[in-house]
């Protein structure tokens, strides 16, 4: 799945599958500017900064379950999210420091060090990212993803892929091949 968010004529979070489809909003009340999003794969949580409600929140895929973690001005400087273990990162626009935030006691918010210009954060780690599996988009044996002569995007399962073509070409009627 692809997870964003969108505040242009209604804030929202949203989730789809990798080729587009099946578009679904996940969070649209209570929302403004949400301006940066995190996953906790493992948990299958969505975490998002608002920064004109000022305030931390997390739901699950589904959209349920939904909490505020931490709210208040602080929050207005925030940009960047990544959520790691017990802690959400994230980085302060007014000095570029960054930040620490208890998940589970929001709280508990500790600046760990200062970087000159950061707008966004990562979190690298062998832990965050399930195993992956075979999947549809495998290369095929004459080395071509999924079969697709271009682009292959995971569609509504690891089983289901959807090709694409580049700029400047169009998809033949095999599904497969662009033109």
């Amino acid at each position: 799945k692809l997870f964003f968010t969108d505040y242009g004529n209604a804030a929202k979070v949203e989730r789809c599958d990798m080729d587009g489809m099946n578009r679904t909003w996940i969070v649209d009340s209570k929302i403004e500017q949400p301006t940066a999003l995190a996953l906790d794969l493992i948990n299958k949580y969505v975490y998002w900064l608002d920064i004109y409600l000022e305030s931390v929140e997390v739901v699950d895929y589904q959209g349920r379950r939904r909490q505020t973690i931490t709210k208040g001005r602080q929050i207005r400087h925030l940009c960047g999210l990544a959520v790691f273990e017990n802690y959400l990162y994230t980085v302060n626009s007014d000095n570029f420091s960054i930040l620490r935030i208890d998940r589970y006691n929001g709280t508990d918010v500790q600046a760990l060090a200062r970087l000159d210009n950061a707008k966004e954060i990562r979190v690298y780690h062998k832990r965050p990212q399930a195993a992956a599996r075979s999947h549809a988009c495998d290369a095929d044996p004459h080395g071509m993803p999924g079969g697709c002569s271009h682009i292959c995007l995971l569609s509504s399962s690891y089983k289901a892929r959807t090709c694409r073509c580049r700029t400047g070409f169009i998809l033949g009627s095999d599904g497969r091949s662009c033109k």
